[in-house]
């Protein structure tokens, strides 16, 4: 059975806002002489406390917190940089495939809608999505699986009929702990080789098919089927 309803993670699979950020933390690293540490970047990556992880680990480099403007100057050359990210390569094509067929796309992200939905307008494919499951709407994020079980609750299918779109393992994390089955599509500052628990793992979302794509327990096709009898 092919998915009856597909969702996307936003930063880093719709838009690539995650090295948008990763940039912002090398820069601010740079400007105390230090470089930042890819598996600092690992343990932030997907989750909406990965700010806290990162000033922890630059506040034990420097013996001391990082001030408020500092934090501050770092939050805003990410906008910045967000603001010029492009539409990651395959979405386009994929919700018009899905609106072809008739599948619903819903956004699941751990970031606020008034995050997600602006960037959304500014790339074109907000009319795509039939709704935004965003991280003001539950108490956990990822990798709990609360987002998606509010997206299960809001289409009314089963797990076992929708397939998830992620970037990072702590996405990937989630899908799976809601029981959701996840095709993880590396960002420009991810690392393919710490996706393994997704079904698949893509270069770019123009490699997904819906033809070739079964949910995992789906029965295989009947090479029979449709041959006429001997």
């Amino acid at each position: 059975m092919t998915p009856q309803a597909l969702f996307l993670d936003f930063d880093g699979l719709i838009c690539d806002t995650e090295d948008a950020a990763r940039r912002s933390w090398s820069l601010l690293y740079a400007s105390y002489g230090l470089a930042f540490p890819h598996a600092v970047w690992r343990r932030m990556q997907g989750r909406s406390d990965g700010e806290e992880v990162a000033l922890a680990d630059l506040g034990r480099r420097l013996g001391r917190p990082v001030d408020p403007g500092t934090r501050t100057r770092r939050l805003q050359k990410k906008t910045e940089l967000c603001r010029a990210a492009p539409l990651r390569p395959g979405v386009a094509r994929l919700l018009e495939q899905a609106e072809l067929r008739g599948v619903p796309a819903l956004v699941v992200s751990s970031s606020p809608r008034d995050w997600v939905e602006p960037h959304l307008v500014r790339l074109g494919v907000r009319r795509f999505f039939a709704d935004l499951v965003t991280g003001d709407l539950v108490e956990r994020h990822k990798p709990a699986p609360d987002l998606y079980l509010r997206a299960l609750w809001q289409t009314g299918l089963p797990a076992e009929e929708v397939c998830a779109f992620e970037d990072s393992p702590t996405g990937v994390r989630a899908a799976r702990a809601a029981g959701v089955a996840c095709v993880a599509v590396p960002s420009a500052a991810g690392d393919a080789a710490a996706l393994t628990e997704a079904v698949q793992v893509l270069p770019s979302l123009a490699d997904f098919s819906f033809d070739r794509f079964l949910l995992p327990g789906s029965p295989l096709p009947d090479p029979m089927k449709g041959r006429p009898p001997r």
